[in-house]
């Protein structure tokens, strides 16, 4: 079993920066490609990041690309998502989540453990 909790939500303005974290425990952020979904009101959760298990490549969503940034920190077993330049619809629920999976799949039915989310809301 894996466990994720998620931190570092809160309110920012638009054009703004936040660093949310994902702490694992119960096995290493390096057995699992882990990534980063959002989920906003009265929307379905979508995918925003992720890095592969091994390779560490990335790959974001069309939306955030150049603004966030994956990251892993394997020694503190956490996973973050560097956010820049944030806009109003950046505002949801940001959810990380761990794949046994080898790559970096948006496709979240592939992940097989989910922190609990963190509320990040972006006021123009």
């Amino acid at each position: 079993q894996m466990q994720l909790v998620g931190s570092g939500g809160g309110l920012v303005q638009a054009g703004g920066s936040m660093r949310l974290s994902c702490a694992a425990s119960g096995r290493t952020v390096t057995s699992y490609a882990m990534g980063w979904f959002r989920q906003a009101p009265g929307k379905e959760r979508e995918f925003v990041a992720a890095i592969g298990r091994y390779s560490g490549i990335t790959y974001y969503t069309d939306s955030v690309k150049g603004r966030f940034i994956i990251s892993r920190d394997n020694a503190k077993n956490t996973v973050y998502l560097q956010m820049n330049s944030l806009k109003p619809e950046d505002t949801a629920v940001y959810y990380c989540a761990a794949s046994r999976g080898l790559g970096t799949d948006p496709n979240l039915s592939l992940y097989d453990y989910w922190g609990q989310g963190t509320q990040v809301t972006v006021s123009s």
